[in-house]
């Protein structure tokens, strides 16, 4: 099933079924008001949802109306926690060699992970509002899972089980922030703004056999300025799967119903497959000719992010975002 939290005026939205084409939509307020509250109480709510969701398939929902993802929050527009692997690490691989790092082989070994802000998340049709472009600013894509309650110390095959839904990030970077805070030795702060959402979170049954061992096989795509500029494959390439994430932020603790956790920016070893990031974009050109040519994002800049199935048809609904500058409050 498709689920969606639309705006009420209130922080944590209204829970919506969304049917399988994104067309039509039904609230959910008689099962569940909020998303957050059909993960609390999944084994019961999950079952009234797949069968709202089946009548809306149907034409037999008597209260549908036409889908709007303009009028999306994030699917959960705060989470209890969000944290941010690197599965992709050909990535990271990249940004250590265009500054002259080797890498250490325990990075093939185990996740890199960090943890950011979830109390602000940003609709899929939501302004990246910053003050400065001098900052660096850069779309991120990646594919993202939310869990059910993982106990500590859970194998990946119990992780796997705790999979609820899967949905489409914007780990929106400030590249120029980044050096000096991680210098700090104590990990993204400022670097790391408000993160961006796809219209609709998905059960992983939806995928078909997109969903297998733990991975999406299919390209992910991002369009920047109207120009297509990557579609890798988020299924190759990616050396840990989402049940070994899980399972790594839950080595040393519990990790409760509605945690999010990222796949990473999405990297292929095929350059031919373009990037999912501006950064990447970069140390290529950085490897193969001394310096980066490729500018960051500008005020005004445009940013579609969307996985299509094999069908050609969008899973998850598209990112579709512009940067704006933040006004002075003139009060």
């Amino acid at each position: 099933m498709k689920l969606a939290t639309l705006k009420d005026g209130s922080r944590d939205g209204q829970l919506a079924v969304v049917a399988r084409d994104l067309k039509t939509a039904h609230i959910a307020d008689g099962i569940a008001p909020t998303l957050q509250a059909a993960l609390d109480d999944w084994a019961f709510v999950a079952p009234q949802l797949a069968f709202l969701y089946d009548e809306l398939n149907a034409g037999r929902a008597r209260r549908s109306f036409e889908f709007d993802p303009g009028r999306c929050m994030a699917p959960l527009p705060r989470a209890y926690q969000w944290a941010d692997g690197s599965a992709y690490v050909n990535h990271v691989e990249l940004v250590r060699k265009a500054r002259g790092a080797g890498m250490p082989a325990s990075f093939w070994e185990e996740p890199l992970m960090y943890q950011g802000g979830s109390d602000d998340f940003l609709g899929p049709q939501d302004d990246i509002v910053l003050a400065r472009e001098e900052w660096g600013i850069d779309f991120e894509a990646e594919v993202a899972v939310v869990t059910g309650d993982v106990p500590m110390g859970a194998t990946p095959d119990e992780a796997y089980r705790q999979i609820r839904l899967l949905t489409l990030v914007n780990d929106v970077s400030l590249r120029n922030l980044i050096p000096d805070e991680l210098a700090k030795g104590f990990g993204f702060l400022q670097s790391k703004p408000a993160t961006s959402f796809a219209p609709v979170a998905v059960t992983p049954d939806e995928l078909g056999d997109a969903w297998k061992g733990g991975k999406v096989h299919l390209p992910l795509r991002s369009i920047w300025n109207g120009r297509p500029v990557g579609q890798p494959d988020a299924g190759v390439d990616m050396v840990f799967n989402f049940p070994q994430l899980i399972a790594h932020l839950a080595k040393t603790r519990n990790v409760r119903a509605g945690s999010i956790v990222g796949s990473g920016t999405v990297s292929n070893k095929d350059a031919s497959k373009g990037y999912s990031c501006i950064a990447e974009q970069r140390c290529l050109e950085t490897i193969e000719h001394g310096s980066a040519v490729t500018q960051f994002m500008r005020f005004g800049d445009t940013i579609r992010i969307e996985m299509l199935d094999e069908q050609g048809k969008s899973l998850f609904g598209a990112i579709e975002q512009k940067v704006a500058r933040l006004e002075a409050d003139a009060s």
